[in-house]
């Protein structure tokens, strides 16, 4: 962790340019006669996006893994990793859980640590996409839509867990991907396998305390590429509404084929009220996991569109959205990239909050194609980065975070306390 005095002296450089720079967006935004920057600022400051544990360490590919030094090698190590991020940003209060890398051994401790840093465990998700070296079943075939009963009853019996030890952290969400397939045509009964599913998921459900929420996330492909058990929203959206209102469709921005108009499924899911997720990374072929906004900056923005709209339209009653950066960092360092990303996030947050909305509609409502897009254009053209700076020094943080993560030689720190061997517990 930085001081708040080291902090100081981290943005000093960079403070006059930046006052400049801010004075000069708030004038351009109080003509536009919209939003002025003091309250697209403290909308910026209220955003909060979970942080991973299994983002913290070096990702990798079927090929390889290339680890870095000083990773997180236990629960209190990643904590310890994000209350640093939090301190640069202000934006990353929370994080999710990945059963049973993230097993807490001694809750009452974690608990303290996240408290002193002003943290929280927002949400924990299973995972029945790998065998363990104990578990006496194997998920080779499947785990919640497997043909086998005692595969299923493990594969549950691990979902409850992970929601035991949710409440003991604090967390309100639990997170379901089910990798569960096939590679080969015939190979799997395509209306057994989603009813088998549906079961499982059933006795989850049944199982989830009355103020939680389980979000189920689709992906089209991988591990297996034939089928997928759930492939889509539209099959998310089926078993969510068969489970229950607790039941919400989790979205994650690289679990889509290439060129699927994702600003429309948000706007179809927050029409439903069933978006309860989204899951931030960045794709160019596939479920690429690159840094958020990195290749489509324009598509995250429109993402963002719909989110806002929906969010100041009081015709949409969808519950607050639960969101996360998840990402697989196989060559920079994971702290820069998180911060890299949640830096994306924000920039496309503002730039929406700057859409004319008014003018939107009205250019909607007669069908006024070009004005439509250049209100849009205009938003997304606007440098908002003063507006995102701007939020992270009221909270505390650095205006430029990578800058003074790496001015603070922090991996350097963490490769000392830790070693250059150190690999992070995960995927």
């Amino acid at each position: 962790m930085l001081s708040t005095q080291q902090v100081h002296d981290l943005n000093a450089p960079f403070t006059a340019d930046h006052d400049f720079t801010l004075a000069h967006l708030g004038e351009q935004l109080d003509r536009r006669g919209g939003p002025g920057a003091a309250e697209v600022v403290a909308q910026l400051r209220r955003f909060q996006v979970a942080v991973p544990s299994w983002a913290l360490g070096t990702g990798g590919t079927r090929f390889g893994r290339f680890p870095g030094g000083g990773e997180p090698r236990t629960l209190d190590e990643k904590i310890a990793d994000v209350a640093l991020l939090h301190q640069l940003n202000g934006s990353s209060d929370a994080i999710s859980l990945h059963i049973p890398w993230d097993i807490p051994t001694d809750v009452a401790a974690v608990r303290q640590q996240l408290a002193a840093a002003g943290l929280r465990i927002d949400s924990v998700n299973s995972n029945t996409f790998q065998d363990q070296p104990d578990q006496p079943a194997s998920y080779k075939f499947g785990s919640l839509a497997s043909t086998e009963a005692h595969v299923r009853a493990q594969a549950v019996q691990h979902n409850l867990d992970c929601i035991a030890y949710g409440q003991q952290l604090g967390a309100r969400v639990h997170t379901v991907w089910l990798a569960d397939g096939a590679n080969f045509p015939g190979q799997q009964h395509f209306r057994r396998a989603y009813q088998r599913a549906q079961e499982s998921l059933t006795a989850i459900y049944e199982a989830l305390p009355a103020d939680w929420t389980l979000l189920v996330e689709y992906k089209p492909y991988e591990p297996n590429f034939y089928s997928m058990v759930i492939p889509d929203w539209g099959t998310s959206l089926a078993l969510c509404q068969s489970l229950g209102q607790q039941a919400q469709v989790l979205v994650d921005l690289g679990h889509h084929l290439p060129n699927t108009n994702i600003e429309q499924i948000v706007a179809r899911l927050q029409h439903f009220g069933r978006l309860g997720g989204f899951h931030f990374n960045g794709s160019l072929y596939g479920d690429d996991d690159l840094t958020t906004g990195s290749t489509k900056p324009f598509q995250l923005f429109l993402i963002f569109n719909e989110l806002v709209d929906s969010a100041q339209d009081a015709a949409v009653h969808n519950p607050a959205v639960a969101y996360m950066i998840d990402a697989s960092h196989n060559t920079k360092d994971p702290l820069e990239d998180l911060l890299q990303s949640t830096d994306n996030i924000l920039t496309a947050y503002a730039k929406a909050l700057l859409v004319n909305r008014p003018a939107l509609q009205a250019a909607q409502e007669a069908n006024d194609a070009a004005l439509a897009e250049d209100l849009l254009r205009d938003a997304f053209l606007t440098d908002v980065r003063p507006l995102v700076a701007e939020a992270y020094r009221q909270g505390g943080g650095a205006l430029r975070p990578v800058a003074a993560y790496r001015q603070a030689a922090q991996r350097a720190a963490l490769t000392q306390q830790r070693g250059r061997r150190a690999v992070s517990t995960g995927l």
